[in-house]
């Protein structure tokens, strides 16, 4: 296919993802993390002050927070910033509680500000696809650049979370960016390359915590990197020995000798430039955070990590746990000002670190638990993700060790090594899912199919990959005197383009066929979404994206007054306004009158429904059991359930 061909599909393909984000954008309420997200970056932003939600770095946060507060001075909205409430004066990180106060309770116009919020991240979105894009042409001409940008264009995940105020797709991108920048320079050892490269690591240091398993990442790929020069620097001297014995052996030492300081060099200056760009960003985000505050902010919240005595000398880690020492040194850092902006950032990660052990009670498969499942995001991935993907990732599978098998196993270690120089791009991306998938099954927060985002991207890169050689036509003879061998009009590569052609066209269909709803995507293997809420809830299905859609519903049938049970980032009342009544699980349902409606957010039901397991065996449970006898008049977006009470 022609270049120009190639770039008109791929435009076209993006064109229709952001469109189908942004207007199920229009219509989704205020989601769970968002109501931390936009009031933490705007304070960011306008204050230089981040104890707002510091478990997340900042770029995204400020992104949203900037293009709120252009926004504001643009139009003269002159939002009320919520500086007297506790939640900001005396709280430590109160970010739930400021966030709503922020968004619903200082009389700001909360759907203009989500919305202009949110314009930033699908810029994002086109960002990440423009690379998936850029990457697969290099790698595997337009055909691979197509294939792989298809199954970004289409998944339904990517569509949902790419207009929102979260990291999850900053995460994916700068994982994905990154990696591209960092292999780049090992082809290309050229100060420019380390330099970008560099840039780029810092950038997605300050996208989200979990990029940090980059810098291992690197490290293992520059080792792999230098042991394939080696190898290539012994087999060129051994064929130089046999028809020069005379060869210089000093001088083909320090070839490899000089090629490994250049790499391990380069490596250590990219990982500096990374680090470094940390400083200047969160100097700005503590330039106004007083350094009492943020001392007392670290040790309330990493205790029992930290001890509060941040001023004992260093060698009184000998004596912790390195998760007690790092917490002490944050707690030290923190009380230097020229070291304090490296401390937020350590005082953030050692967060993320502490959640992930502690784990958050959620339900699966009729369980509800705190300290997670082992089976949770396998299962998860294979439900939520299009049948079709998983299909053509098999079918990818089975041709990547089709080849190998027909290559035999002669010679196999001088081929695997052939394979690792040609194809170093496609090997860090395999090590990469391997990291981030053994971390994934090794953490007790299982909360949704969204933190395994960073690894999508590759997933669609290395399929195309394999994919693509279907669509190669037969090799023939270059002989012109020879008769060229007589093809059949079904051709092995017709077979192959006709039946990936078939899985695409599925996968737009099922995609498309659940707007505006692609936050609550699950494929054929359960049903679809209306059979969603049987097998995981959160951010799965139920994130809070439907308050807006519920208060439609309520227009539309002209109801009066609806008891909710909600569960996501909106206050109910900002839509519903005089129609909304508050109700929880434990609430008596013989308060109810005859003809009354209750609204549940199906996190809410399933948590309370769901078998106790683990450490909250005994919590009780089983007060929305009294339902089991009435049947949902209405699912709002699969994700709120409307029940009639007669």
């Amino acid at each position: 296919m022609q270049n120009r061909a190639t770039n008109i599909l791929a435009a076209l393909m993006l064109i229709i993802m952001l469109g189908l984000s942004f207007a199920e954008m229009r219509g989704d309420s205020q989601t769970m993390d968002e109501v931390s997200h936009l009031p933490a970056g705007y304070s960011y932003i306008t204050q230089k002050d981040m104890r707002i939600n510091p478990e997340h770095p900042p770029l995204i946060k400020d992104m949203a927070g900037l293009s709120v507060w252009l926004w504001s001075k643009i139009s003269g909205a002159n939002l009320n910033f919520p500086s007297n409430i506790k939640a900001w004066k005396d709280e430590i990180n109160s970010q739930w509680d400021y966030g709503f106060a922020f968004m619903y309770g200082s009389g700001n116009n909360a759907d203009k500000m989500l919305f202009y919020g949110r314009l930033p991240m699908l810029l994002i979105l086109l960002l990440l696809g423009f690379y998936i894009f850029k990457w697969s042409k290099e790698l595997y001409g337009n055909s691979g650049a197509l294939l792989a940008l298809f199954l970004f264009a289409f998944s339904p995940t990517f569509i949902a979370h790419g207009h929102l105020i979260t990291t999850d797709v900053a995460a994916a991108a700068a994982v994905f960016i990154s990696l591209y920048y960092f292999v780049r320079w090992l082809k290309i050892p050229t100060a420019k390359n380390l330099i970008i490269a560099g840039i780029i690591f810092g950038l997605a240091l300050l996208a989200k915590f979990s990029t940090f398993l980059l810098a291992p990442l690197f490290g293992f790929l520059v080792l792999v990197w230098l042991i394939i020069k080696w190898s290539n620097r012994r087999r060129s001297d051994s064929r130089k020995a046999v028809t020069a014995p005379a060869f210089n052996d000093t001088l083909t030492s320090a070839v490899p000798r000089q090629s490994s300081l250049k790499y391990l060099g380069g490596f250590i200056l990219i990982m500096i430039i990374g680090v470094a760009i940390l400083y200047p960003v969160y100097l700005f985000h503590t330039w106004k955070y007083p350094v009492a505050r943020q001392v007392n902010d670290i040790n309330f919240i990493l205790n029992p990590y930290a001890s509060g005595k941040y001023s004992v000398p260093f060698g009184a880690c000998k004596k912790l746990s390195p998760i007690d020492c790092a917490a002490e040194v944050t707690e030290w850092m923190a009380s230097k000002p020229v070291l304090r902006p490296w401390a937020q950032y350590s005082f953030g990660f050692l967060m993320v670190f502490q959640r992930a052990t502690g784990g958050n009670t959620t339900y699966f498969l009729g369980e509800v638990s705190n300290s997670g499942w082992k089976d949770y995001f396998p299962i998860v991935y294979a439900i939520k993700e299009p049948l079709a993907m998983h299909i053509l990732t098999l079918l990818a599978l089975i041709t990547a060790l089709y080849s190998i098998a027909k290559a035999g196993i002669k010679n196999i270690f001088s081929r695997f090594g052939n394979w690792l120089e040609n194809n170093i791009a496609e090997f860090g991306m395999l090590v990469f899912l391997a990291i981030y998938w053994a971390t994934s099954l090794s953490s007790n927060l299982n909360i949704g199919v969204r933190h395994l985002l960073p690894t999508f991207p590759l997933v669609y890169v290395l399929v195309s990959g394999q994919i693509s050689k279907w669509f190669k036509p037969r090799n023939h003879t270059d002989k012109i005197t020879e008769p060229r061998e007589k093809t059949s009009i079904i051709t092995p590569s017709r077979i192959g383009g006709t039946l990936v052609l078939i899985l695409f066209a599925w996968q737009a269909y099922s995609t498309i066929s659940v707007y505006p709803n692609f936050l609550s995507y699950f494929n054929e293997l359960v049903g679809g979404p209306s059979n969603a809420y049987k097998y995981v809830v959160d951010s799965n299905l139920d994130w809070g994206q439907d308050m807006k859609r519920l208060a439609n519903w309520t227009d539309e049938n002209n109801i009066k007054t609806i008891y909710v049970d909600y569960f996501g980032g909106t206050d109910p009342i900002y839509y519903l306004g005089n129609k909304f009544r508050q109700w929880h699980s434990n609430f008596n349902p013989d308060q109810l009158q005859p003809g009354s409606l209750i609204a549940i957010s199906a996190t809410f039901l399933q948590n309370d429904l769901g078998r106790r397991v683990g450490p909250i065996s005994n919590e009780p449970n089983g007060f929305y059991s009294w339902l089991n006898q009435y049947k949902p008049i209405a699912a709002i977006g699969h994700s709120i359930f409307v029940y009639y009470i007669p």
